[in-house]
């Protein structure tokens, strides 16, 4: 079983969106997949994945021993192998220790082959609980200076700890912004930060407007997701160009529209 934590250094970037749509996309490679969300009391992995009237039990239940883990399982997608571990709705200053979170991720080895743990932003205890459970790490940021500044932070961090391996996720990036170089492209930002980049994701409204559901086939956002859990499952490094459909007489054209909407 593979565990990832996908931590960010600040919020708004769009990480529990790039947690649930990643888990889907690498369940529709065939394998097991669990998402668990360790924000403890600002949790909405579930609501994301469209699942929060399903829940009744959470992880505090589980690790407090008032259910089992299995009934605290919520399954997302009928014909998919996807489950969600939702977080504890009430006690945001939970005591949840890192060594029980541990031992109950661990426990699931043999019913999963990827675990991805929804870490709450920043670098506090949550962070730590977080990271302890995982084997490898990718860092959420998008292509401002603020939250590039705060995931080198993270990156920094993650190096004390004995993972396998640390990647970056490059989230909304806007392919006429970067053609106009209003916008760092993503190989810059993968040197600035001197850490290997995963993925790449595009800023579209199908994200937002499918959210608690499969983005469509067709979507850019479909097929950087399904590039990205393929980088991640197989080892490979291919990057979604999100430049391409700006590019000619007919990207231009894209582009004068996108700027004036």
């Amino acid at each position: 079983m593979k565990k990832i934590v996908i931590t960010s250094g600040k919020g708004g970037v769009g990480k529990t969106t790039v947690t649930a749509n990643l888990g889907i996309a690498i369940a529709d490679l065939g394998y097991r997949v669990l998402v668990i969300d360790i924000d403890f009391g600002l949790n909405n992995l579930d609501v994301v994945l469209g699942v929060e009237n399903k829940v009744v039990y959470d992880i505090k239940d589980v690790l407090e021993g008032r259910c089992r883990i299995k009934q605290a399982l919520v399954k997302c997608f009928e014909k998919r192998n996807l489950y969600v571990l939702p977080s504890d709705k009430i006690n945001g200053n939970s005591n949840v220790s890192g060594q029980n979170l541990k031992l109950l991720v661990d426990s699931l080895c043999n019913v999963f082959d990827y675990v991805l743990l929804d870490c709450p932003a920043g670098i506090d205890i949550g962070f730590h609980r977080a990271v302890a459970c995982a084997d490898s790490a990718l860092v959420v940021t998008t292509p401002n200076i603020p939250s590039l500044r705060d995931a080198d932070k993270v990156v920094n961090i993650l190096k004390s700890y004995k993972l396998d391996k640390v990647s970056l996720i490059v989230n909304r990036a806007r392919g006429d912004l970067i053609i106009d170089e209003k916008m760092f492209l993503p190989q810059d930002i993968q040197l600035m930060l001197k850490t290997e980049l995963a993925g790449v994701l595009p800023e579209e409204d199908a994200v937002f407007l499918y959210s608690g559901s499969k983005l469509p086939k067709k979507s850019d956002s479909a097929q950087a997701y399904k590039i990205l859990a393929d980088n991640v499952c197989n080892n490979k490094s291919k990057i979604f160009n999100v430049t391409n459909k700006y590019s000619g007489f007919f990207g231009s054209i894209r582009k004068c529209i996108k700027k004036g909407v």
